[in-house]
Order: C-alpha cells, then structure tokens, then sequence
C-alpha cells in the first residue's frame, strides 16, 4: 500500500541547505564560506559530511576556491550550467534532428535581438571571430569550435541572458555532427563563413529581419548539407571533444577575461 521511505543522505541535505542560503542571497558571490569545522557544528554533521556537501556545490559552480584555498561563494557561468542538461540529452539520446528543431527556432531568435541591441564591442568580437574563422579556413584545420563561439556571441549580443542559457547546451552538442559534416563535404566551411558573415553585416546594420532571415537560411542549409552527406538525422548525438568551449571569451584576445 505504502512506498518506503527514502531518505536523502546528510551530505545533499547539507549541501542543498547550503545552496538555499545561496539563493535567498544570504550568501552572496564574493563571500567566504564558513569552516567546514563551523559548518559541522552548526549542522551537527561530522567534517566528512561537509566534505562532500562542498564537493557537491563546487560541482554545481556554486563554490570557488580563492588564493590560500579558501572557499567563496561564486556564480555559476556559462561552462558551469550546460554541462548538467547535456548530460541529461545524452543519456536520453536525443538526435541531431531534435537539437536542429531547437537551434533553427532560437539562434533566429537571437540574431534578429542582436541587431537590435549589439554593442559595438559586441560587433568588435564577432568581426574578431570571422577573420578567425577565416584564417583556420585557409590552414585546412576545423572551425567548429569558432563557429559555435561565433553563435554564442551572437547571443550574448541579444543581451538576453534567460536565451544564453537556453541555447548554450543544444550549441555545443550539435557541434560533434557539424565536424562530420566538415569532414565529409570540404566545401561547407566556405558556405558556413559567408552566411556568418551576412548575419554580422546585417546586425551592423541594425536590421532584425535580415539578421534573422540569415541566421534560419544558415540552419536550414546545415541540415541540408547533413541529409547531402548522408549522414542520420535521427542518430543519438555524441558528447564533445573535452576542452571545448562556446564561452565568448575564448574567441578573441582583445576581450577581457571574467
């Protein structure tokens, strides 16, 4: 009649007590945590349990440790949040398909907000990232990993954080069927530059539609060029290469770092 109980062990317990105090900001970023010898006898836990508690939230990009090791209060960024929903879509084996459906409905979205709220130290990293683009290009070397900084720009160039976040996962795990397709039709990395290029031209311009009619004429030609290669659609989708990264940051020199 009755389920059995189950009972959560003291360490996420402990660690999502912490995690609250975080929220409500009585923990603010830039804070010390305390001790884990004040954490345990406030809880009434023993030090171990502390220790995987932190564990955990350093895990989640909660907690930080600073110079001489001692543990602040941080706030989670970009690399810290999509790992945990790309898991989930790996474990779940979406397909390159249901990723696409995702990306040609946001990253649209996103350049025609970017045209109209690009800053020009936005434009400045995106005209960075495309002569990039350009020089990988001639090298005969992969430009997957800039052409998806080069969405994330674009994004972050929305200035709508709540759409960062929503599109970062989808960006990164299609990036391992984009270097299939590279491999497999040489001729995409030219097409995929010039259509990066129109999208820049046109949220200099301050043109939403523009921005926008680009931007899903992108897509709509990578899942073309997927279908030209023969490639499945409906095939699970891998985990990226480890190390890489859409963060904004790492497309330029000129930027500074967070």
């Amino acid at each position: 009649m009755f389920a059995p109980l189950r009972h959560a062990p003291a360490y996420r317990v402990l660690s999502d007590r912490i995690e609250r105090r975080i929220l409500d900001g009585h923990l603010k970023p830039g804070d010390p945590l305390p001790t884990e010898q004040a954490l345990a006898e406030t809880f009434g836990v023993n030090r171990s349990t502390v220790r995987e508690a932190i564990r955990l939230l350093e895990q989640e990009g909660l907690l930080v440790r600073a110079a001489g090791r001692r543990l602040r209060i941080a706030q989670p960024g970009m690399g810290d949040l999509a790992p945990r929903a790309m898991r989930a879509m790996v474990l779940e084996a979406v397909s390159f398909r249901e990723l696409w459906e995702v990306g040609v409905t946001l990253e649209p979205r996103a350049a025609r907000l970017a045209a109209e709220h690009a800053t020009e130290r936005d434009l400045a990293a995106l005209d960075a990232n495309l002569a990039r683009t350009d020089t990988v290009l001639a090298r005969g070397e992969s430009y997957i990993e800039l052409d998806v900084q080069f969405h994330a720009l674009v994004a972050r160039a929305s200035g709508n954080r709540v759409l960062m976040l929503a599109r970062e996962p989808v960006s990164l795990l299609l990036a391992p069927s984009f270097e299939r397709l590279r491999r497999t039709l040489p001729q995409a990395g030219a097409r995929n530059l010039e259509a990066h290029r129109r999208i820049v031209e046109a949220i200099r311009r301050r043109d939403p539609d523009e921005a926008e009619a680009w931007t899903h004429r992108h897509f709509v030609d990578f899942k073309r060029g997927y279908r030209v290669a023969r490639l499945d659609v409906e095939a699970p989708v891998d985990w990226p290469e480890q190390g890489f990264t859409s963060h904004p940051a790492a497309t330029t020199e000129t930027e500074e770092t967070p």
